[in-house]
Order: structure tokens, then C-alpha cells, then sequence
């Protein structure tokens, strides 16, 4: 049996011909940059996700930097992150010029927290992004009011949580990626909403900041060869927003097949003490970008050896805290120990999760880690 960690081919297999039609309508048109597929797209990802703007762009990555560069920041400024992350999210700043101050995580949901988040404030701090990692929202109630009473901007990195609701103590439920000044997401053929290629997009309820993020992410322009502003060039192909506007409505249909194969995993370890299963924020739906175990009292690499001998994929997100990354060394916001960041680093391991998972594969794995630990 061959196991993967994503399986990309059958989940096309399943929407083959919905796939192979709208990619060909699209190269017959020859319309590939601009076309009436990002359009279409664009506007039933702002329907589905209940927000005013999408601008689409070419990864995640430029997502966040186009956002940061429509805030109007200064060298310098303070930015904060969770320390416990991809990289994406804190390079962006760096390369701007601003400064990520690098903060510790909850150790259950492994995302930032208002507690945190406020400890960190300085006079300097003009934006936080919290990170809704691995499937999950931050504790974005807190973090909203918090960034209100000191006028800070709010950046949801939603690459790994498109699809999630979060609901409010009032009763009130939000997508996550809609609930900041700007919310951004990346379309990276592993994610949730994948395409086949690279693709990301950014949303905002802010007509001010759509159209400013608009004309940065076109090369500062409104109108052909007028540039009001020095921009970038991000754009999502029409390929790509073909191939979006079909797998979105199965976006949740997707969410739910990961979830199953989520519970099957936590039934199947609940009695090994050894293992933590992924915590679920009461606040928060779960869609399980992945499923993230923390493996305790060092049996960790142990267990990758064994999973490893045994043919079952599996990978550590993330294995290096950022402000151990050499690349954040010289930076001032650097800091030099966070206690659950390190702590996550050593024992978070993550399993096979995806939409064609079936209950021969899930038994396979669960049996084989019951097998190591007993």
C-alpha cells in the first residue's frame, strides 16, 4: 500500500472531468493572465468566505507582503509573530525593512494568544499576524479587541485554515482570513484549497485597502502604464483560478473527509499517554491542514524511525524555532528562548491527513504507532 502524506492524485482523479474541462476551456480561450476565470473566482471565494474584496495574487508568500506594504509602514516598525511557524510569515517583514518581534505559542493549539499578543506590545508596534496553524483559528476575539484599544493592525495568516469558522462569545461566526483589516491565504497544491501550481490571494472588508492592495499587487497601477505607486507583480494565472473555482465547492466536503479521518486518529490514541492529540479550540471549527501529534518524554525521533522503517510518511512542522533561524539572527525583535516554541520543536510530529483517506490506510497507520508503543 502506498501512503502519502497528501494524495494530489487521487482527489484529481475524483474531478477529472471537471478539472481537464475547465482547464481546456480556459487555454482555449487563450485568455491566460487576467482571464474571466480569475474574475469568476474571485468573486465566489468572496461569496463563500462572506467578505466585501479578494484580490488574487501568485503565492501566499506575496500575499503577506502586499498587505504589509499597503499599511504604509516605516523602517523599523514593530511586527509581531508567533515564533512558531513557517517562515513566510516573518520573512516578508524582514524584507521590508520592519522588525518581527517573535512571540511564544499556546502549547495546545499551538497559536497565538491575546495574552501573548499583548505582552508583546511595545510604542513600536504597528501589526500583528497571528497564524491560524494547522487547520485552526487563533484566538481572534482577544486579539481583535486587544489590537483596537492600541491601534493595531491585524494580518490573519489563513494559509493553513481556509475554510474554518470561528465564532464569537456574542454568537457571531466569521470565516477565518475575514476577521482582521486583512486577512491573507496561499492556494499551494498541499493546502486545504490547492491548485497546480503556485496561487494565493488576500481579503479584506476595506475598500480603501482593496484597492491600494489591488494596484500594489499590478505593478502600482489603476489604469495601463499609470503607476500611482511602486508596486510588485503578483498574479493568480487563469489556469490556476480555473482549476480554484472548481475544487472550492468542494471545499467543504474536504474539510469534513479530513475531520473523520481526525477522529479515527484520536480514538486510536487515546490511550497512549505518550501522545497528545491535536487540541480543538471550542471557538474555532477544525480542517485539519494537518493532524499534529506532540509526541512526549523524547520518543519522538524514535517513533520518525520506526515510521520511516515502516513506510508511513510523516514530517515535523516545524523543527527550528524562527528566531533560531540563522536568517533572524541579526534582528533586534530576535529573542533568544521561548519556552512552548522550543518545547513544540522537539515533540510535534505530523501524519498523513488528506481527502482519499480510507479506513484501510487509517487502520494500517494507527495500528502500526500502537504497535511502537506497546
Amino acid at each position: 500500500m502506498k501512503l502519502h502524506m497528501v494524495d494530489l492524485i487521487g482527489q484529481y482523479n475524483k474531478i477529472k472531468d471537471e478539472i481537464d474541462g475547465a482547464v481546456l476551456e480556459t487555454i482555449a480561450s487563450s485568455a491566460y493572465i487576467n482571464g474571466p476565470q480569475v474574475s469568476s473566482f474571485s468573486k465566489n471565494l468572496a461569496n463563500y468566505h462572506g467578505v466585501r474584496h479578494v484580490i488574487p495574487c501568485a503565492n501566499g508568500t506575496d500575499a503577506l507582503q502586499i498587505a504589509l506594504m499597503a499599511l504604509d509602514l516605516k523602517r523599523g516598525d514593530e511586527i509581531i509573530v508567533p515564533a512558531f511557524t513557517y517562515v513566510a510569515t516573518a520573512e516578508v517583514i524582514a524584507l521590508l525593512g520592519l522588525t518581527p518581534i517573535m512571540v511564544d505559542v499556546d502549547p495546545d493549539h499551538f497559536n497565538l494568544t491575546g495574552e501573548l499578543f499583548e505582552k508583546a506590545i511595545t510604542p513600536r508596534t504597528k501589526a500583528v499576524v497571528p497564524v491560524h496553524l494547522f487547520g485552526q483559528a487563533a484566538e481572534m476575539e482577544d486579539i481583535m479587541k486587544i489590537a483596537s484599544k492600541y491601534d493595531i493592525y491585524v494580518i490573519e495568516d489563513n494559509a493553513q485554515a481556509i475554510g474554518a469558522n470561528y465564532q464569537f462569545s456574542d454568537g457571531s461566526v466569521k470565516k477565518a482570513g475575514t476577521i482582521g483589516h486583512i486577512g491573507t491565504t496561499s492556494f499551494f497544491p498541499a493546502k486545504n484549497l490547492g491548485c497546480f501550481g503556485d496561487g494565493g490571494a488576500i481579503f479584506t472588508n476595506d475598500d480603501q485597502l482593496a484597492q491600494k492592495m489591488s494596484m500594489i499587487a499590478n505593478h502600482g497601477q489603476t489604469e495601463r502604464y499609470y503607476h500611482g505607486m511602486v508596486g510588485v507583480n503578483s498574479r493568480l494565472d487563469s489556469i490556476q483560478a480555473a482549476i480554484l473555482d472548481v475544487k472550492l465547492k468542494y471545499l467543504d466536503e474536504y474539510a469534513a473527509a479530513r475531520n473523520d479521518a481526525a477522529s479515527i486518529y484520536d480514538d486510536a490514541f487515546r490511550e497512549i499517554s505518550v501522545i497528545q492529540t491535536p487540541h480543538r479550540n471550542p471557538q474555532s471549527s477544525h480542517v485539519f491542514h494537518q493532524y499534529t501529534i506532540r509526541v512526549k518524554e523524547g520518543k519522538r525521533e524514535a517513533l520518525r524511525k520506526y515510521l520511516t522503517d515502516e513506510n508511513i510518511p510523516h514530517n515535523i512542522y516545524y523543527p527550528v524555532p524562527l528566531y533560531e533561524q540563522e536568517a533572524f539572527k541579526h534582528l533586534s525583535g530576535a529573542v533568544e528562548f521561548l519556552p512552548v516554541t522550543d518545547m513544540l520543536c522537539k515533540e510535534v510530529l505530523s501524519l498523513p491527513i488528506h481527502t482519499e483517506m480510507n479506513q484501510e490506510i487509517l487502520s494500517y497507520i494507527t495500528q502500526k504507532i500502537n504497535n511502537f508503543f506497546n
